[in-house]
């Protein structure tokens, strides 16, 4: 089968959703698909406010028609809801395309953070960008249940999964905790206000708080716990090393749909530490991971958690059953609709 996938999250962009797709198109590729993934490097773009590094592309329906129609898809994927979402749902409504789209980020939770404005104001875009999909592509039940209760569907489900090529627990410590007070409580993500970050650096105890990431918020966390670790963006074999070396994994953030450090963390031989809200209630299991309103009694208890069992648990997490899941769910366009767009084009 050939695949397009239009996103507004791809590389250099480093988050949850492009690593995602990264994945998940690896593992097509593997089982045979082509896929073409029209991502905001190919035009023009500007800077999103207050995330710089995630960029606007400038185009139109047209520009990312052009794309869809040389690819020669037999089906398509819209994952974000951005301009290159929304070019790309135009056209394919003007054309008579069938299409499936994805619910990856709680954006009207979010904006209503960052406004103070109700997210059921945001809500309202939602349901219009997703109104026409074939299906909407979500992580978890409670993320299911959330685009239900705001009239969005039909939604379908899209787990996540881990590289155990890299995330392994017999990785050695990250260099940089050699010598730190333990025990080590860890954060990685994007450094920024709907992540709830100082939920985690404000806990008291002993041992020491080490953040891996990078956003608009590192500074000012920086300034107000100075006795914090902040290592900046990690990737690879590094990033696996730091969630190895750190005895707990802290997850403070209560928006996340479905949270993929987690597991990742959790195939470290990692435990972690949460708020029951959707995502780890989801994602995690007593076993290997605490949940609590108190997040400080979260990682007190999750430091009890046995590190093999946590391994075992997240190496229950694979990309192919992911990728199964994506290619189950896209509707083939029908020939006669392919022979007629691509005269359109």
């Amino acid at each position: 089968m050939r695949i397009v996938i239009a996103t507004d999250a791809w590389l250099p962009q480093v988050n949850g959703v492009v690593r995602t797709l990264q994945a998940v198109t690896a593992e097509l590729h593997a089982m045979g698909h082509l896929v073409s993934v029209i991502g905001p490097d190919q035009f023009r773009s500007l800077p999103c406010p207050s995330y710089p590094e995630i960029r606007l592309a400038m185009t139109t329906r047209y520009g990312v028609g052009q794309r869809i129609a040389n690819s020669g898809a037999n089906a398509i994927h819209i994952a974000t809801e951005g301009p290159i979402g929304i070019a790309a749902r135009a056209y394919c409504l003007a054309n008579g395309l069938p299409f499936t789209t994805a619910y990856h980020t709680q954006f009207p939770e979010y904006l209503a953070q960052r406004t103070q404005l109700p997210a059921e104001w945001f809500w309202h875009y939602i349901r219009w960008f997703h109104g026409p999909s074939s299906a909407v592509l979500a992580s978890t039940p409670s993320v299911v249940e959330t685009l239900g209760a705001h009239g969005v569907g039909p939604v379908l489900r899209w787990g996540r999964g881990v590289d155990f090529s890299i995330f392994r627990p017999d990785r050695a410590a990250h260099p940089a905790f050699a010598g730190l007070p333990r025990p080590i409580q860890l954060y990685v993500g994007r450094i920024a206000v709907e992540k709830n970050i100082g939920a985690f650096l404000g806990l008291g105890g002993a041992g020491t708080k080490v953040v891996v990431g990078d956003g608009p918020a590192r500074a000012a966390l920086e300034r107000q716990y100075p006795d914090a670790v902040f290592l900046g963006m990690l990737g690879g074999e590094t990033l696996a090393s730091a969630y190895a070396g750190a005895d707990v994994f802290v997850f403070p953030s209560r928006t996340d749909t479905f949270g993929l450090v987690m597991i990742e963390a959790l195939a470290c031989g990692t435990p972690v530490a949460a708020f029951p809200v959707s995502g780890p209630i989801d994602v995690l299991d007593p076993a290997v991971a605490a949940m609590d309103d108190d997040l400080a009694h979260a990682v007190v208890l999750a430091l009890t958690c046995d590190r093999a069992v946590a391994a075992d648990f997240g190496a229950s997490f694979g990309w192919r059953r992911s990728a199964e899941q994506f290619l189950s769910a896209l509707v083939p366009i029908d020939d006669d609709i392919i022979s007629r767009w691509r005269r359109a084009a």
